[in-house]
């Protein structure tokens, strides 16, 4: 059974949980790859994936696995060494972004009274993956922007901490998704049906 998912939620959401999904299905021979690329199903034999986006698409049966939001989190030693305790102290920070979900400029835009000249000038480091940007603010190298699906580890542990209340709702989320074309099989249906569960459970 072969499922494709973009790299930072196997590392983060999957990983920590794929020994319970093998436990509860020994009988399944799980195949896992990763790409933040949109699969092609029938080309790369996949029956399976996970898409980070809109949900819009009539080609796939889409199931939400929890509704996102871009929340702020970096290491405890961080705050206190910046003082950052208000949205416009983050002009004193270093901003750790991905290039492949942009949302600080909307987060500061509705949360900040900071000018997008000040926005602007703020110093960032670019990342083309979540997992390493999350990693960078673990190590106290800046502030993550991020969805919480993919620090729960980190926030478990003490490693990040969130510093500020305001969230950034998000139009796009990860969803589960296959083909309406084709039926799914025993196996990827019984993967379906646990991602979708053990989400909501983690989410509620």
């Amino acid at each position: 059974m072969k499922l494709s998912v973009p790299p930072s939620f196997a590392a983060k959401w999957f990983a920590p949980r794929m020994a319970s999904f093998l436990r509860a299905y020994p009988d399944v021979a799980l195949d896992l790859t990763t790409s933040t690329a949109f699969v092609d199903f029938e080309l790369d034999g996949v029956d399976l994936a996970i898409r980070y986006f809109n949900g819009e698409d009539p080609s796939l049966t889409v199931e939400k696995l929890c509704t996102d939001e871009a929340h702020v989190y970096c290491a405890p030693d961080y705050v206190k060494r910046l003082k950052v305790r208000h949205p416009d102290d983050v002009k004193k920070a270093t901003l750790l972004h991905n290039t492949l979900h942009p949302h600080w400029s909307p987060w500061l835009g509705k949360f900040s009274r900071l000018s997008e000249e000040q926005i602007a000038s703020i110093p960032g480091i670019q990342f083309d993956q979540s997992l390493i940007a999350i990693d960078a603010a673990v190590r106290g190298q800046g502030l993550v922007l991020t969805s919480a699906m993919l620090t729960d580890s980190e926030r478990a542990s003490g490693a990040l901490i969130e510093p500020f209340k305001p969230v950034l709702p998000l139009s796009t989320s990860y969803y589960v998704v296959h083909p309406v074309s084709a039926a799914l099989q025993p196996s990827a249906l019984k993967l379906k049906e646990w991602l979708i569960e053990e989400a909501h459970t983690a989410s509620s």
